[in-house]
Protein backbone atom coordinates (compact mmCIF):
# COMPACT_ATOMS: atom_id res chain seq x y z
CA UNK A 1 0.00 0.00 0.00
CA UNK A 2 1.32 3.45 -0.83
CA UNK A 3 1.08 6.63 1.18
CA UNK A 4 -1.59 9.11 0.19
CA UNK A 5 -0.22 12.04 -1.78
CA UNK A 6 -0.42 15.46 -0.15
CA UNK A 7 -3.23 17.76 -1.19
CA UNK A 8 -1.68 20.05 -3.84
CA UNK A 9 -3.34 23.11 -2.30
CA UNK A 10 -1.42 22.48 0.93
CA UNK A 11 1.86 22.94 -0.96
CA UNK A 12 0.87 26.43 -2.19
CA UNK A 13 2.06 28.96 0.38
CA UNK A 14 2.57 32.69 0.74
CA UNK A 15 6.03 34.13 0.18
CA UNK A 16 6.35 34.72 3.92
CA UNK A 17 5.54 31.06 4.62
CA UNK A 18 7.94 29.91 1.90
CA UNK A 19 10.75 31.93 3.49
CA UNK A 20 9.83 30.63 6.95
CA UNK A 21 9.91 27.00 5.77
CA UNK A 22 12.73 27.12 3.22
CA UNK A 23 14.66 30.36 3.69
CA UNK A 24 18.07 31.06 5.21
CA UNK A 25 19.03 28.83 8.12
CA UNK A 26 17.36 25.75 6.65
CA UNK A 27 18.92 22.33 7.18
CA UNK A 28 18.43 21.06 3.61
CA UNK A 29 19.51 21.82 0.05
CA UNK A 30 16.92 24.12 -1.56
CA UNK A 31 16.36 24.15 -5.31
CA UNK A 32 14.41 27.08 -6.77
CA UNK A 33 12.86 27.70 -10.16
CA UNK A 34 10.12 29.91 -11.49
CA UNK A 35 7.83 30.42 -14.45
CA UNK A 36 4.33 31.08 -15.73
CA UNK A 37 3.34 27.41 -16.17
CA UNK A 38 0.25 28.51 -18.10
CA UNK A 39 -0.30 25.12 -19.73
CA UNK A 40 1.74 22.38 -18.09
CA UNK A 41 3.45 20.18 -20.70
CA UNK A 42 6.16 17.46 -20.77
CA UNK A 43 8.93 20.07 -21.04
CA UNK A 44 7.83 21.60 -17.73
CA UNK A 45 7.58 18.20 -16.08
CA UNK A 46 11.05 17.18 -17.25
CA UNK A 47 12.62 20.46 -16.11
CA UNK A 48 10.96 20.29 -12.69
CA UNK A 49 11.89 16.62 -12.23
CA UNK A 50 15.52 17.33 -13.14
CA UNK A 51 15.52 20.34 -10.82
CA UNK A 52 14.28 18.24 -7.89
CA UNK A 53 17.16 15.79 -8.39
CA UNK A 54 19.59 18.63 -7.56
CA UNK A 55 18.53 19.01 -3.93
CA UNK A 56 16.27 18.03 -1.07
CA UNK A 57 13.38 20.45 -1.60
CA UNK A 58 12.09 22.03 -4.82
CA UNK A 59 10.31 25.37 -4.44
CA UNK A 60 8.60 26.77 -7.54
CA UNK A 61 7.60 30.42 -7.83
CA UNK A 62 4.71 30.95 -10.25
CA UNK A 63 4.12 34.32 -11.93
CA UNK A 64 0.88 36.00 -10.85
CA UNK A 65 -1.74 36.74 -13.48
CA UNK A 66 -0.71 40.43 -13.55
CA UNK A 67 2.96 39.46 -13.90
CA UNK A 68 2.17 37.17 -16.86
CA UNK A 69 0.23 39.96 -18.57
CA UNK A 70 3.17 42.35 -18.11
CA UNK A 71 5.52 39.81 -19.71
CA UNK A 72 3.69 40.34 -23.00
CA UNK A 73 2.91 36.67 -23.64
CA UNK A 74 -0.20 37.64 -25.60
CA UNK A 75 -3.59 39.27 -25.10
CA UNK A 76 -5.29 36.11 -23.85
CA UNK A 77 -2.59 35.05 -21.42
CA UNK A 78 -2.63 33.67 -18.89
CA UNK A 79 -5.15 31.08 -19.99
CA UNK A 80 -5.38 29.66 -16.48
CA UNK A 81 -5.62 31.76 -13.30
CA UNK A 82 -2.66 31.94 -10.90
CA UNK A 83 -4.16 29.86 -8.10
CA UNK A 84 -5.06 27.06 -10.52
CA UNK A 85 -1.61 27.17 -12.15
CA UNK A 86 0.04 27.02 -8.73
CA UNK A 87 -2.07 24.02 -7.69
CA UNK A 88 -1.36 22.14 -10.93
CA UNK A 89 2.39 22.64 -10.44
CA UNK A 90 2.02 21.64 -6.77
CA UNK A 91 0.29 18.41 -7.83
CA UNK A 92 3.56 17.14 -9.29
CA UNK A 93 5.31 14.73 -6.94
CA UNK A 94 8.69 16.39 -7.54
CA UNK A 95 7.45 19.78 -6.29
CA UNK A 96 7.56 20.43 -2.56
CA UNK A 97 6.39 24.04 -2.27
CA UNK A 98 4.86 26.65 -4.59
CA UNK A 99 4.49 30.37 -4.09
CA UNK A 100 3.07 33.04 -6.39
CA UNK A 101 4.99 36.25 -7.08
CA UNK A 102 3.62 39.48 -8.51
CA UNK A 103 6.82 41.24 -9.56
CA UNK A 104 8.11 41.21 -13.15
CA UNK A 105 11.00 38.96 -12.08
CA UNK A 106 11.62 36.61 -9.15
CA UNK A 107 14.62 38.68 -7.97
CA UNK A 108 13.03 39.51 -4.60
CA UNK A 109 11.93 35.92 -3.98
CA UNK A 110 15.42 34.61 -4.79
CA UNK A 111 17.00 37.18 -2.48
CA UNK A 112 14.64 36.27 0.38
CA UNK A 113 15.10 32.50 -0.01
CA UNK A 114 18.82 32.33 -0.87
CA UNK A 115 18.46 28.96 -2.63
CA UNK A 116 21.37 26.56 -2.95
CA UNK A 117 20.50 25.88 -6.59
CA UNK A 118 18.71 28.12 -9.09
CA UNK A 119 17.34 26.24 -12.12
CA UNK A 120 16.02 27.57 -15.42
CA UNK A 121 15.15 25.94 -18.72
CA UNK A 122 17.46 25.92 -21.71
CA UNK A 123 15.75 28.89 -23.32
CA UNK A 124 17.90 30.99 -20.94
CA UNK A 125 21.64 31.42 -20.75
CA UNK A 126 23.24 31.61 -17.33
CA UNK A 127 23.85 35.35 -17.82
CA UNK A 128 20.11 35.93 -18.37
CA UNK A 129 18.90 34.13 -15.24
CA UNK A 130 17.46 36.63 -12.78
CA UNK A 131 18.97 36.05 -9.35
CA UNK A 132 21.98 34.12 -10.63
CA UNK A 133 24.47 36.64 -9.25
CA UNK A 134 22.75 36.57 -5.84
CA UNK A 135 22.79 32.77 -5.70
CA UNK A 136 26.43 32.51 -6.76
CA UNK A 137 27.46 35.22 -4.27
CA UNK A 138 26.08 33.11 -1.43
CA UNK A 139 27.90 29.97 -2.63
CA UNK A 140 25.03 28.48 -4.64
CA UNK A 141 24.94 27.28 -8.20
CA UNK A 142 22.93 28.04 -11.32
CA UNK A 143 21.85 25.11 -13.51
CA UNK A 144 20.35 25.35 -16.99
CA UNK A 145 18.23 22.30 -17.88
CA UNK A 146 18.08 21.59 -21.64
CA UNK A 147 14.67 22.07 -23.25
CA UNK A 148 12.65 19.08 -24.35
CA UNK A 149 12.39 19.66 -28.12
CA UNK A 150 8.94 20.38 -29.52
CA UNK A 151 7.32 21.47 -26.25
CA UNK A 152 6.42 25.05 -25.39
CA UNK A 153 3.33 26.75 -24.02
CA UNK A 154 3.50 29.41 -26.74
CA UNK A 155 3.45 26.68 -29.40
CA UNK A 156 0.45 25.02 -27.70
CA UNK A 157 -1.45 28.31 -27.55
CA UNK A 158 -0.64 29.01 -31.19
CA UNK A 159 -1.87 25.54 -32.16
CA UNK A 160 -5.11 26.03 -30.23
CA UNK A 161 -5.73 29.29 -32.12
CA UNK A 162 -5.17 27.58 -35.45
CA UNK A 163 -7.51 24.75 -34.49
CA UNK A 164 -10.19 27.27 -33.47
CA UNK A 165 -9.77 29.11 -36.78
CA UNK A 166 -10.27 25.86 -38.73
CA UNK A 167 -13.45 25.01 -36.81
CA UNK A 168 -15.17 28.33 -37.56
Amino acid sequence: MTARPRDPASKVVSREEAVRRAGPGRAFRLVFTNGCFDLLHPGHVQCLSRARELGDVLLVAVNSDASVRRLGKGPRRPLVDERSRAEVVAALECVDLVTVFDEDTPREVVAALEPDVLVKGGDYSEDEVVGARTVRASGGEVVIVPLLPGHSTSRLVEGMGQAADRST
